[in-house]
């Protein structure tokens, strides 16, 4: 179901923003501020680029349900995370963020976010086979969609299935995780694993 997706979608982002977390404390611990700022970059990325805008649904929706608030609670959650971790780097930057995020709805709470503690990473939090998985939906939706261009189909035109082939018997139990994710992504009504012998072919079938 759709809720089920967006509960996944709520645990990944949880578990990249831990991660996150855990990543950029060993790298400032050790002096490496550049390795720290690109995993922000990355973080920023897969936000942005997977996070956001498979929720967009859920954010736009019109019912206050709690599958909407949930969607909504973990971005703040994400976003004022965020605006600590990267405060170091970019001070002007995360003191708009905190103010606007957390100051004009908190009264109590401390007036700069360079006055706040750095986050800690919650290792219970960082489900490492979660981010594979989502890793590989993604792999396979950036595919997807460049076969569609290929055969000149539109990602708005529904078709009836998605044929991937993967590496391993790994791929095919993190795929299991994600799959929904990957058939609306490219709007399609099923996705089928092909046989490791079978041979790889471009072909479109619309609805």
């Amino acid at each position: 179901t759709q809720e089920k997706v967006g509960s996944d979608l709520d645990k990944w982002i949880g578990s990249e923003l831990n991660f996150l977390v855990s990543d950029m404390t060993t790298c400032l611990d050790n002096y490496d501020p550049t390795g720290a700022s690109r995993r922000v970059h990355e973080f920023v990325d897969l936000l942005s680029n997977w996070y956001v805008r498979r929720s967009r649904r859920r954010f736009w929706k019109s019912e206050n349900d709690e599958d909407k608030l949930s969607a909504y609670n973990a971005l703040y959650t994400v976003l004022t995370t965020l605006s600590k971790l990267i405060a170091p780097f970019t001070p002007f930057l995360a003191e708009e963020m905190y103010r606007n995020l957390v100051c004009s709805v908190d009264t109590e709470a401390v007036e700069s976010v360079h006055l706040t503690r750095f986050p800690e990473a919650k290792s219970s939090l960082i489900d490492h086979q979660l981010m594979e998985s989502a890793r590989l939906a993604m792999r396979i939706s950036s595919m997807g969609r460049s076969a569609r261009a290929r055969a000149g189909i539109k990602v708005r035109q529904p078709l009836e299935q998605v044929e991937v082939k993967l590496r391993s018997n790994l791929e095919g139990k993190a795929l299991e995780q994600v799959e929904q994710q990957v058939v609306d992504e490219l709007n399609v009504k099923k996705l089928t694993v092909m046989d490791q012998d079978s041979e790889i072919y471009l072909k479109a079938q619309e609805v």
